[in-house]
């Protein structure tokens, strides 16, 4: 359990939110927002009842020139609302288990081996979002944290999912196989379809790199390597395509 407590640093990070959709869902989430940028002389619903609600709870509203926002933004779309958050909060692995199981269920996640796409990222998250996941782990290093741009490909799911950032993926997924968790890594060369594996049980589904997959350390921990039919002439799927294709016939498993 070292490892588990080791993450239970709640750790933060200063970052923005941007788009119309992020932002009100950041509003619905609670999320601590420091301030909301909106652009002069907008039209946009959305941006009323982003406004509306930012009044509501008190959060500081400021109109600025299109251009302030074009300099501000980083994702080079933010759609005429850029919002200043002051956390984006990472919970630890253990908080993610005992969540799950103080719900009667049992844990489902999903574990990111070395993503670097912010976009591919975010589109994971909402997919596990989506489906009922109880959490997402991503590694400290050489992998896309939760920022402005994780946020906008998350449509604003980022807000309600518990996600952990680890040091050690290794480690993780050795303690998560001691209590309890199947481990099912994606692997093009696996002979094991995806259909096959019981996935109702405790689970985590480990979704390897854009480029190269999951790590030979990682694939040698999972318990289990499935594959996804490829019958084209691309020889892969993007990783948040994968990931979710995994996540449904996981949840289309439970649902049963």
């Amino acid at each position: 359990m070292e490892e588990m407590k080791k993450f239970n640093e709640n750790e933060r990070i200063e970052d923005k939110i941007e788009g119309r959709n992020p932002v009100l869902e950041a509003l619905k989430a609670d999320t601590e927002i420091d301030k909301i940028y909106v652009m002069n002389h907008f039209k946009d619903p959305i941006l009323y009842q982003i406004v509306k609600l930012a009044n509501q709870k008190k959060i500081p509203v400021s109109r600025v020139e299109k251009g302030k926002l074009d300099r501000m933004s980083e994702v080079k779309n933010h759609q005429g609302v850029i919002a200043s958050v002051s956390q984006a909060k990472y919970v630890s692995v253990q908080e993610i288990l005992e969540s799950a199981y103080e719900k009667g269920k049992n844990p489902f996640l999903v574990i990111l081996d070395g993503i670097e796409d912010t976009h591919n990222l975010g589109a994971i998250v909402r997919s596990a979002e989506c489906a009922g996941c109880d959490g997402v782990i991503i590694p400290k290093r050489r992998a896309a944290g939760v920022n402005s741009g994780a946020y906008k490909a998350s449509a604003g799911a980022v807000n309600y999912m518990k996600i952990a950032r680890v040091t050690n993926l290794n480690s993780t997924i050795l303690e998560l196989k001691e209590q309890g968790v199947l481990i099912v890594g994606t692997d093009a060369s696996a002979n094991m379809s995806y259909k096959d594996p019981d996935l109702t049980v405790p689970l985590a589904i480990v979704i390897g790199s854009e480029g190269y997959g999951m790590s030979e350390h990682v694939k040698q921990k999972c318990d289990t390597l499935v594959s996804l039919p490829i019958l084209g002439q691309v020889n892969s799927l993007n990783a948040s395509v994968c990931a979710g294709i995994m996540i449904y016939e996981a949840l289309n498993q439970r649902m049963k």
